[in-house]
């Protein structure tokens, strides 16, 4: 499996935004050297602790930026720091970026060559030497959740209509996604688009298609002759049962939108996600076609009390889907047959709650687990193909990751839990 198709406005390197890409499938993008894992592979990890840790980019060899921000009030800022590829240190710094309230932001490197962040209710371009070119303050006082870079350079972003653990929303007072499309020059906002349901989850994107996971369904809106148009004609309501929550990010390839539900109750995060999943419904691995939107629901473990926070992974070449459950600590693949049905593979016991990372020459993927008793995140490498465990190792954090990793140009993961950031090379 090649790179994320929709990187044409993204800096070629090996991972220039938040899961590699506006599709999220996860892969690395361009340049890297893609480590070899097996049984008998080893890990070596140096962590650095530093609040609030989101993400890293990749632009040119050597430059690995991690993007940061203060805690508490919703006043907050944020800082994007250069750091030495081995060691993590501080190697430049940007100047305090104005941000607002709290939700982990997002980073991504442009194909102009500039650092774009997003973080509460701000917008910044930056340069490579982290030198600020210009920002805009987004439409309302909230957070804003990520964005993608279509074909044509533009940013488009969203507003979070979630709880925050110290902010808690409830379902009524959740207010309609808004869309911002972004000019990449000066920041100046070209267009704006109120959908018919609040969203929580990040934005994925197909070319000039942008798909919202709405709170109960999923949405498309195209970017034409510089407008945000909302797809009326299609429209896959996935929430059809009682006690069942809302979607997070979808995962786009294989005709389809592929994503998790049942993610209420992320505010009740105290270290670790196990135990705190509101949900009565059994979470789903959730399917929309991207043509009908048809949706088919699949369980993951059967188990009430599930969430999520993140999206599941798919390997096209594999037909193989990644599910899991952070509630009830349990992840489990799928094989995806031709017409989109999903048949259990396999299911194991892990604490996994982030992002993840899928080599897709050898079907390892980069997953975490978190120990409540231990209070520490460990980075485990998996085989999709059966589920076992190839090489596990501890990093610092005492904290469950539930953000992004990333891959460097030798192969390096960078993973990032909100306490920490941690260096990964596998031998």
């Amino acid at each position: 499996m090649t790179a994320d198709p929709d990187l044409s406005a993204y800096w070629s390197g090996p991972w220039p935004g938040e899961d590699g890409g506006p599709r999220r499938l996860q892969v690395p993008g361009n340049g890297a050297t893609v480590p070899v894992i097996t049984a008998s592979t080893t890990a070596d990890i140096v962590s650095r602790t530093d609040p609030v840790v989101t993400m890293v980019v990749v632009r040119d060899p050597g430059e690995v930026y991690l993007l940061r921000n203060t805690f508490g009030g919703d006043a907050l800022i944020s800082v994007v720091e250069r750091i030495d590829p081995s060691t993590l240190e501080v190697l430049g710094r940007s100047p305090d970026l104005v941000g607002g309230p709290m939700w982990p932001g997002s980073i991504a490197v442009h194909g102009n060559g500039s650092l774009y962040v997003v973080f509460g209710n701000h917008a910044h371009r930056l340069s490579p030497d982290l030198e600020l070119l210009a920002s805009v303050e987004l439409p309302h006082d909230c957070p804003y959740n990520g964005f993608v870079i279509l074909p044509d350079g533009t940013l488009i972003t969203k507003d979070f209509a979630g709880s925050s653990p110290m902010k808690p929303v409830a379902a009524e007072e959740r207010h309609p996604c808004e869309l911002v499309a972004l000019d990449p020059d000066t920041l100046a906002i070209l267009d704006t688009c109120v959908l018919v349901e609040p969203s929580i989850a990040r934005l994925s994107s197909i070319g000039d298609d942008v798909y919202v996971v709405g709170d109960t369904s999923l949405l498309r809106v195209s970017w034409r002759d510089g407008h945000l148009v909302p797809d009326e004609t299609f429209r896959g309501t996935y929430r059809t049962m009682e006690g069942q929550t809302y979607g997070w990010d979808c995962v786009l390839t294989l005709g389809a939108a592929w994503f998790l539900d049942d993610g209420d109750g992320n505010s009740n995060f105290d270290g670790s996600f196990q135990g705190k999943g509101i949900s009565t419904a059994p979470l789903h691995l959730v399917r929309v076609d991207l043509e009908t939107a048809a949706v088919t629901l699949t369980d993951v473990c059967g188990l009430p009390g599930g969430l999520i926070a993140n999206p599941p992974l798919i390997d096209p070449d594999r037909r193989i889907a990644l599910g899991y459950d952070s509630g009830n600590g349990v992840m489990a693949a799928f094989d995806i047959g031709d017409d989109g049905t999903l048949t259990p593979r396999w299911t194991k016991t892990q604490n996994h709650a982030s992002h993840m990372i899928l080599l897709a020459e050898s079907g390892v993927v980069i997953t975490g687990d978190h120990s409540r008793d231990r209070m520490i995140d460990q980075v485990v490498a998996i085989d999709i193909n059966t589920g076992d465990e190839l090489v596990r190792a501890d990093t610092e954090s005492p904290l469950q990751a539930v953000v992004f990793p990333a891959l460097g140009y030798d192969g390096t993961v960078y993973w990032c839990s909100m306490s920490t950031v941690s260096r990964v090379r596998f031998s």
